[in-house]
């Protein structure tokens, strides 16, 4: 099997989970799609989203504070939609059930499986994107999302995008227990 170089530029994770990154913008919640999105250190849990120069940024930056909201499958069209308009020219104000927790800055979407409000944790400005590092303040789910008291992602469905070819994905079957499987290798 010989390997073979591509561009770099086509290097990306797979699959890259897809959220809707919410900000207070000039008094309206705004809500746009984004892929570059990670859990970055774990006490206290950070996540850290990458954002290029969007509207949605204004709000960040502004207010110190934006909502992580994990869509299942079934808002794939209204997800891809904040993906295409901005909010500087369209306003997705009223495109969802909104709601907010203790932070009034932080627009949360009611039909989101799990919801997150994040406080900005430290902001690093890099070649294109800026890359905002969140602290969660609150996670909000519903009672159906769970399994045991843990989130199921069964039944939370979310979707993935891949990328350069830009395609969405549903999780597929669960192949294993993680910290487990590799066990047989880890005893010989």
């Amino acid at each position: 099997m010989n390997k073979i170089k591509i561009d770099s530029n086509a290097a990306f994770l797979y699959p890259m989970p897809i959220v809707l990154v919410g900000s207070l913008v000039e008094g309206k919640p705004n809500f746009m799609a984004a892929a570059w999105v990670s859990r970055v250190n774990f006490k206290p849990p950070l996540f850290a989203i990458a954002l290029g120069p969007h509207h949605t940024n204004k709000g960040i930056d502004e207010n110190g504070e934006f909502s992580i909201n994990i869509p299942s499958v079934s808002l794939v069209e209204k997800t891809d939609y904040c993906g295409l308009v901005s909010g500087s020219k369209t306003d997705k104000s009223g495109l969802f059930d909104v709601f907010y927790g203790v932070s009034d800055k932080a627009p949360l979407i009611k039909e989101c499986p799990v919801c997150m409000s994040c406080s900005v944790y430290e902001v690093v400005k890099l070649p294109f994107d800026m890359l905002y590092i969140g602290e969660p303040k609150e996670v909000f789910t519903e009672e159906k999302y769970l399994t045991d008291g843990q989130l199921d992602i069964k039944k939370i469905n979310p979707f993935t995008l891949s990328m350069p070819d830009n395609n969405y994905w549903s999780i597929g079957e669960n192949i294993g227990k993680a910290w487990n499987i590799g066990k047989n290798l880890k005893e010989k």
